[in-house]
């Protein structure tokens, strides 16, 4: 079956949402004494239709995937304020599939997504505090940044459309303020995403024996979590997020149709079951998805934390 290339370009979206999905993550910006560490290991599941600009032939488009992670975080000073470092390694098992001009297509990906790489600083309410100075600190107000990269280490097959890696850099810098009144925090978030160009966009195969490059204009996201502590360790968060931009060009031209309008709800639980281990529970789904991914997702983690080194 051959595919134009407007087609090509939009069906992009398929694995662009699994590589740079609009997570939804409260208490981001929150807090840790000097040199806490963590190792945490997520298991998520997701399954949903997508949805296209309707001018295009393809129907009944849906994606069931699963998607574990392990990430490591790493507290430390900076200029004497508090600040953290933190590698996610995702990894993708899913199935694709849809009709395009009525013929059904299936295709299945198994690997490596592309590594996650965040920084993060505040700038006013948390210095850098020993675990002595901690324990007699009280939150009021944060304001924090962060930069968030993504490294094209996911695996990539240029001759295929559909991949989970996105053979690109993204950057999303960050602002974020946190506000705690007694039991309650209120999160808010907004960054933007920026990415280089994909020099080699489903080339070199039956369909087009030369070089396609696929770049992506800035997505502005924003985030909001509202939630509540039972007692150290045990609190549950009501979240939300909405991101709109991204438009598609293909070979330098803008292709009308690829314009991301979309937001996601859900809800967060977590529960420390040990000094050193916690479970962390959430569930999302789309609100409002103009174009892209309406999917469905589950996610249970574990976290192992320890401050200076495990005992």
């Amino acid at each position: 079956m051959r595919y134009s290339p407007k087609l090509c370009m939009v069906l992009l979206l398929l694995s662009a949402d699994l590589c740079h999905a609009q997570n939804l993550t409260p208490r981001a910006y929150l807090i840790t004494p000097l040199h806490s560490n963590a190792v945490t290991l997520t298991s998520s599941y997701s399954d949903g239709s997508t949805l296209f600009d309707p001018n295009l032939p393809i129907t009944d488009a849906k994606a069931t995937y699963s998607a574990p992670a392990i990430s490591y975080y790493h507290s430390l000073g900076f200029f004497g304020r508090s600040a953290n470092i933190a590698v996610i390694l995702p990894f993708v098992d899913g199935t694709f599939q849809g009709k395009v001009l009525g013929n059904f297509a299936s295709t299945h990906r198994s690997g490596a997504g592309d590594l996650n790489l965040r920084f993060s600083v505040n700038l006013i309410g948390g210095p850098a505090m020993s675990m002595k100075e901690f324990r007699s600190w009280h939150q009021k107000t944060l304001v924090g940044a962060s930069l968030l990269v993504t490294a094209p280490t996911g695996q990539y097959d240029p001759t295929q459309l559909i991949n989970l890696g996105t053979n690109r850099w993204g950057f999303k810098p960050e602002i974020a303020v946190s506000r705690r009144w007694g039991n309650w925090i209120l999160d808010a978030y907004g960054g933007v995403w920026l990415f280089t160009m994909n020099p080699e966009f489903f080339s070199h195969n039956n369909h087009y024996s030369g070089v396609n490059t696929l770049s992506q204009n800035p997505i502005g996201a924003t985030e909001m979590h509202f939630s509540y502590d039972f007692k150290p360790g045990v609190w549950v968060s009501f979240d939300a997020n909405y991101w709109y931009g991204g438009r598609l060009r293909l070979n330098g031209v803008e292709k009308p149709g690829s314009l991301l309008s979309d937001s996601r709800m859900g809800v967060t639980g977590s529960i420390r079951v040990t000094r050193h281990n916690s479970l962390k529970l959430s569930y999302s789904d789309g609100i409002y998805i103009r174009l892209g991914g309406n999917y469905r997702t589950a996610s249970v983690a574990w976290q192992y934390s320890w401050l200076g080194r495990p005992n």
